[in-house]
């Protein structure tokens, strides 16, 4: 599955969160989200943006079905989540394609400056 579809899909469940829904939704939640945190992570790792990385270790932590925090209030968690699909899309349109930092595109030309000095003339016979 590409990393755009994870992000949408997270965002998507981040924003559906918001309404009133059952317990098992929000434990389907966890999961989906701290899923989608650890590729963005793994990803950003990747592509060395570091603060993509504190950002999603910390709504990994959050969003931890493991040892699970729980803030009992609906309203604080309204805000979470709407925070966290704002994320899972703003990582989704700005985060760069994996690539080398040394690269040259293919369309490039790489122009060599030649001087007259460094040629060799061979004598004629």
């Amino acid at each position: 599955m590409p990393r755009k579809t994870i992000y949408a899909i997270c965002a998507f469940c981040c924003f559906l969160a918001i309404l009133k829904l059952p317990i098992g939704y929000y434990t389907f939640l966890r999961y989906a989200i701290s899923i989608g945190a650890l590729f963005a992570i793994s990803n950003s790792v990747v592509n060395k943006n570091f603060y993509w990385i504190a950002i999603f270790s910390v709504i990994l932590t959050l969003f931890n079905p493991i040892f699970p925090i729980y803030l009992r209030l609906k309203m604080i968690w309204i805000i979470f989540d709407a925070i966290t699909g704002i994320l899972f899309l703003g990582i989704l349109f700005i985060q760069k394609k994996p690539g080398l930092p040394g690269m040259i595109k293919m369309n490039e030309e790489v122009t060599k400056k030649l001087y007259t000095r460094d040629r060799i003339i061979y004598p004629k016979k």
